[in-house]
């Protein structure tokens, strides 16, 4: 439609619809307003005095045998029809779209509950639904004690369905709900304060509340509530709740994961210049998540979400630079940002600093300065970063050797589920490196290792299974252990897996 040539004429008052629900565009009031307001004005782009001086009556179309003009006046009489409902504050469309959005589906004990549902997932199916009947049953629920009727019931209160608007009511509601037993003295005022204004439909607020649902913080964690206030907050245009709703539909967090409206709500966010938006909306095309792989639109968006300030973008685009995604290969940009986003306290480029300056990738090699480096990413939890300890501790680099600290770093990365922790554990109990030898707990852990998919790992499960290493003897699964290890690109596998092919075990 907008590429025709008689776009202008004939179909405006149509394309500002779709901009308006968002059919095949994103949705965008602003544009569907401008549409409509050409639709109506569209006599005054050129000088056709004949409908000017019948522009109101509505026969119009009856007496006007001219396809152009014919066209022309459905039009404009559609534009103002979609017009006066776009004015209107509670629109057919609105009703119908987002009126039900924030309730809550109840655990259905009784019969009460069960109609309450039923109702609700009419609604869902674009059914009409009876909003005075919905607020009767939620206040005999409120009644009767139930407290996710309650919050529903402060929601009704808040949005008007089925009662006038009262946003005193909506907020005593809430207070009396579950957040009522959950408060922290010290976050009370924070929440109340959030609480009146998110009422108020202000969307910072209400990004804060899905923020404190989400996290536990001063109310009891309730992902479902932590959602249905991130989506307020979303739709009113909060770049910040955008992304966090993003992020919901990303991992299936107090909803249906949806990585289309993962993508879609990042979009919207990155767009707004929500800097953890871009970040986000940057990794969706890396990984092809909700849409189609793009490393040069991944490197774009990084470079927004860097540039912003954001220390996950500043990690990224570091990445992008050392590995040529996107752009052409770069150690000393790949260094310079991963440094700002160390400098921001992000746990993995502080690894990755530690690594430039071990390895002299950008930067001048400093192995003191890479223990340094690694030792603040291992302090924060960063597996890598404690791996890179151990490592340093094991081989003396920028510290003394120490085979007691080298194990508890292997360990404490092993426990937090790094494979090549895992498996370095595995080597230290086997060899008694830094602790006890104990092949019982070698084999557990090259077993835990091999099963995260670390090559090496596969391997050395391969070898215990054929030298009976902490386990009974099976050379049929040592040959499938190093045969997936040699598959890896392991050499040691590969070596182990030639043993056996050379000899016909297991196989020819």
């Amino acid at each position: 439609m907008e590429n025709y040539k008689e776009s202008k004429f004939w179909f405006t008052s149509l394309i500002g619809f779709f901009y308006q629900v968002g059919i095949g565009c994103n949705l965008n009031k602003e544009m569907a307003l401008d549409f409509y307001l050409i639709t109506i004005n569209n006599n005054k782009i050129e000088n056709d005095h004949s409908l000017n001086v019948n522009f109101n009556q509505l026969h119009l179309i009856e007496n006007n045998d001219d396809s152009f003009n014919l066209l022309r006046n459905y039009n404009i009489i559609i534009g103002k029809y979609l017009l006066s409902l776009f004015y209107y504050k509670d629109n057919i469309l609105d009703v119908k779209e987002n009126k039900l959005t924030n309730l809550l589906k109840l655990t259905e004990n009784n019969n009460l509950e069960k109609q309450y549902n039923s109702i609700i997932c009419c609604q869902n199916r674009n059914m009409k639904a009876n909003y005075r009947k919905i607020f009767q049953l939620l206040l005999r629920l409120t009644e009767k004690g139930n407290l996710d009727a309650q919050y529903n019931l402060a929601i009704c209160y808040m949005d008007g369905i089925g009662i006038q608007e009262d946003g005193k009511k909506a907020l005593e509601l809430f207070l009396k709900s579950d957040l009522i037993d959950c408060l922290d003295v010290q976050n009370k005022n924070e929440i109340e304060t959030s609480l009146k204004y998110a009422i108020l439909n202000n969307s910072i607020a209400q990004n804060n509340l899905g923020h404190f649902y989400q996290h536990g913080e001063g109310v009891c964690k309730n992902e479902m509530k932590a959602f249905k206030w991130y989506l307020k907050s979303a739709e009113n245009g909060q770049p910040l709740g955008q992304n966090n709703l993003g992020d919901c539909y990303k991992y299936g967090n107090g909803t249906i994961k949806d990585e289309t409206k993962a993508f879609e709500w990042y979009t919207k966010s990155a767009i707004a210049g929500c800097a953890y938006g871009q970040f986000n909306l940057g990794y969706c095309y890396k990984n092809g998540i909700g849409t189609d792989k793009n490393e040069i639109k991944a490197f774009e968006w990084y470079t927004k979400s860097a540039i912003a300030g954001c220390a996950n973008g500043q990690c990224s685009l570091g990445y992008c630079y050392q590995n040529g995604i996107g752009t052409d290969k770069n150690e000393i940009k790949a260094f310079e940002w991963y440094l700002k986003s160390a400098e921001n306290e992000e746990p993995v480029s502080q690894n990755n600093v530690g690594y430039c300056y071990h390895y002299g990738k950008g930067t001048n090699k400093d192995k003191t300065k890479a223990f340094e480096w690694y030792m603040k990413s291992a302090i924060v939890g960063c597996v890598y970063g404690q791996y890179n300890i151990g490592y340093c501790y094991a081989n003396g680099i920028g510290v003394k050797k120490n085979k007691e600290k080298a194990f508890e770093w292997y360990l404490k990365s092993a426990e937090n589920g790094y494979a090549m922790g895992q498996n370095c554990v595995g080597n230290c109990y086997l060899d008694g490196k830094g602790t006890d030898k104990n092949k019982t707990k070698a084999f557990e852990w090259y077993l835990k290792s091999a099963e995260n998919g670390y090559a090496m790992g596969q391997n050395n499960v391969g070898y215990c299974y054929l030298y009976g290493k902490g386990t009974n003897k099976d050379k049929k699964k040592a040959f499938e252990w190093f045969t997936k290890s040699a598959s890896a690109g392991c050499i040691d596998g590969q070596r182990n897996l030639k043993y056996y092919f050379k000899n016909g075990i297991e196989t020819e």
